[in-house]
């Protein structure tokens, strides 16, 4: 199998130096509103424990920890080797250097494998497709494919909520909204930004069936950036549930700066 072009150094450095995603998810507002709503979605489509799961891109383990505490087999993949070094301490957690591309495991060996990060970073939608049919490779008959994705809409509604729409960001987040393609010099790094019937396709391109996608976080996401935890937590259980009437909905799921999406296995 091809492992396809190396990691961009860049996005290397930032996760590697510049970026703690475990912080992110359990310190801010709009991070625990992603993590509680993926727990959510995740919790209802997953096969029961003990099944085993392989987390691709898992970074330092933050869903493998939580899928190995609910008794699941869990095998972690990540390009970041301090991220695995991290990731392999929790227990009951498997962590190994890879790349999405070309997983290191066997034809329909799991019950379930998740893709919550490499899409985002990589930008030909040839080696998204690729990363996607790994996983249904990896995933056996009647097993799950779950991958997650970024909004086009997420950076342009992030920036307006903070009052940081000007003449300077708007043409890369004019971009962004067009093609996909966000600028890294506008926050965050290289990264490849949905549409949701966007993602739908390539799953299917890639051999998925029954593909379902979701809106994870809903619209309320952006009010909450701008409130300290201590302020948002009393307003997560309205947007859990807000984001969980509006998840399908096809006028709104844009809104939710993430996406996941479901597919099966034949």
């Amino acid at each position: 199998m091809s492992t396809g072009p190396a990691l961009d150094p860049e996005i290397l450095d930032f996760y590697t130096d510049r970026y703690r995603e475990e912080r992110r998810l359990h310190a801010t507002a709009h991070g625990r509103l992603e993590l509680l709503r993926t727990r959510e979605l995740l919790s209802r489509f997953l096969p029961a424990a003990p099944a085993r799961v392989v987390d691709v891109g898992g970074a330092t383990g933050v869903h493998a920890a939580w899928l190995a505490d609910g008794g699941y087999d869990v095998d972690l993949v990540d390009p970041v080797p301090s991220h695995v070094a991290r990731a392999a301490e929790i227990p009951g957690v498997r962590a190994q250097v890879g790349d999405a591309r070309a997983l290191p495991f066997e034809e329909s060996s799991a019950d379930a494998v998740l893709v919550l990060g490499p899409l985002y970073h990589l930008t030909d939608r040839p080696d998204r497709l690729l990363a996607l049919r790994e996983a249904a490779r990896v995933a056996r008959s009647g097993g799950v494919v779950v991958a997650a994705a970024i909004s086009r809409y997420a950076g342009l509604l992030e920036l307006a909520a903070v009052g940081e729409v000007s003449d300077e960001t708007e043409p890369s987040l004019r971009r962004a909204v067009e093609t996909g393609l966000h600028d890294p010099r506008s926050g965050f790094t290289t990264a490849y930004f949905h549409g949701p019937d966007e993602l739908a396709r390539e799953l299917e391109e890639a051999g998925l069936g029954a593909v379902a996608v979701y809106g994870v976080e809903g619209p309320s996401a952006p009010a909450l950036d701008n409130l300290p935890l201590d302020e948002a937590e009393p307003l997560l259980g309205s947007a859990i549930r807000a984001a969980r009437l509006l998840e399908s909905d096809p006028a709104l799921i844009a809104a939710s700066p993430h996406f996941l999406a479901f597919g099966s296995v034949a």
